[in-house]
């Protein structure tokens, strides 16, 4: 197929961490050609005469993936091409294959309208912040470099399968587990995975369909969890899994249907890896729910509280040399017996070895965790042109009133008895926000304080 280099590239789908717009209005195949072309030229630039891609489920993701393959091989760059996988198996191929700098198709847990790509240039991992801007006016500059690549196929699944053996230990406990794939790209894998280790496996939406016909594939949204709590809760079963549309994130249900957001999975896994490494230290990210910070405090270990965004939290935790960390949106990264990747299917697969060497069920182990009540990450529209433009309009209020806060990441006000989020989201036109405090009196007066601050910025740019 001919494709041309697109002249009018739609700026705004150079995001906070990747590349993600609407298909094909936002992102079509001459973009993805273009950006293929563009970072062909960069690696090459910079020594690398080969790159792994791969592509995830959705239905408009084979055309932007034959497009980019296109474009890399015309700057002479060789491909490894992973065809349908999902993200993390990507990333573990760049391990395994010590090619490092690559481009995997995905919108994540985006809607199905969507697709994007998340891309590496070298070992320093995904392309984040003024990389990908500065990336932008290289691709805008449009001086390719010119070549003939080639493209070989390869599976990784064999080896991918082999990672979880060697780095996962069930106990004697069988357990019963419902996994929803939400019809996303672990669907092809998770069974083959899962049905390995000593559990009565029941799986739900087990159809690859890009186009998620049965709920939206983002397992950090309760709402969307509902097929798997009842599930669980009809089978009996110890516990349900979900993941998203490329495979990174994953979402967790008890035994009795409640949902369990990834900061209080977080405490699980923390509270029975503290004791097993040398370096207790831990990163969570601003959105997390302050019980996570006080376990860890509890725990005689040390938190790092840092910036959203999986591209950013994964590369502190490996420049830290930290043994786990993870953000509330489901990102988690172990490097205590897994390389440090971003896997849903691992991240459940690690709370099944915990659960199978124990007597106690999830909701037993839960025990003893502080209680606040919070939001749910609420998002504002805003343009991806006025939405810096608002978050520091309210931090001028924030400061106006002496507040103390976190900068990290926009702005987290921090109360005696509670704590606001107001941030610009990396992946859309979006402001974000969530509250906590200790009571659901606090939170509301929390909650009003700075929605109606938000609400007043917005109408008035």
């Amino acid at each position: 197929m001919d494709y041309k280099i697109k002249q009018n590239i739609n700026k705004n789908i150079f995001r906070g961490y990747d590349v993600r717009g609407i298909y094909p209005t936002e992102l079509d195949c001459d973009t993805a050609y273009t950006f293929g072309l563009g970072f062909g030229t960069h690696i090459k630039k910079n020594g690398y005469n080969k790159c792994i891609v791969g592509h995830d489920n959705r239905l408009s993701s084979p055309a932007l993936y034959e497009a980019l393959i296109k474009g890399i091989t015309e700057t002479g760059v060789d491909i490894i091409s992973l065809g349908l996988c999902t993200t993390p198996m990507y990333y573990y191929a760049c391990i395994y294959l010590k090619t490092p700098s690559g481009v995997m198709v995905t919108a994540s847990h985006n809607p199905k309208d969507d697709n994007g790509m998340k891309f590496a240039f070298d070992e320093s991992g995904n392309c984040k912040g003024k990389e990908i801007q500065d990336f932008l006016e290289e691709i805008l500059e449009g001086n390719f470099l010119k070549g003939e690549g080639k493209v070989t196929t390869y599976s990784i699944q064999e080896e991918y399968e082999k990672l979880f053996e060697k780095s996962l230990d069930f106990g004697s406990k069988k357990l019963k587990v419902v996994i929803d794939p939400a019809n996303g790209t672990t669907s092809p894998f998770c069974r083959r995975i899962y049905e390995k280790f000593p559990i009565e496996l029941d799986i739900i939406n087990e159809e690859s369909d890009g186009s998620f016909p049965n709920h939206h594939p983002d397992p950090c949204v309760e709402s969307n969890l509902e097929q798997l709590k009842k599930r669980v809760i009809e089978t009996h079963a110890d516990v349900g899994i979900s993941f998203d549309g490329d495979g990174d994130r994953l979402g967790v249900v008890t035994q009795k249907g409640k949902f369990i957001p990834t900061d209080i999975y977080m405490i699980l896994i923390i509270r029975d890896l503290v004791n097993k490494v040398e370096k207790k230290e831990f990163l969570y990210d601003v959105k997390c729910s302050k019980a996570l910070s006080d376990e860890i405090e509890k725990l005689g270990a040390k938190g790092i509280c840092y910036r959203t965004g999986n591209s950013y939290t994964k590369a502190k935790v490996r420049e830290e040399n930290l043994p786990f960390g993870g953000e509330l949106s489901g990102h988690v990264y172990f490097r205590d017996k897994w390389p440090g990747f971003d896997s849903g299917m691992y991240a459940g697969a690690r709370l099944l070895e915990i659960l199978s060497n124990t007597d106690k069920n999830i909701e037993e182990l839960l025990e003893g965790i502080n209680h606040y009540y919070s939001t749910e990450e609420i998002k504002f529209k805003a343009t991806d042109d006025t939405k810096f433009q608002i978050v520091d309009k309210v931090i001028d209020y924030i400061k106006e009133k002496g507040y103390k806060y976190n900068d990290i990441d926009g702005a987290r006000v921090e109360f005696e008895d509670g704590w606001a989020l107001i941030r610009c989201s990396n992946t859309g036109p979006n402001i974000t926000v969530r509250f906590e405090a200790k009571t659901e009196e606090r939170l509301q007066e929390i909650q009003n304080e700075f929605t109606n601050i938000l609400k007043m910025n917005l109408e008035n740019i």
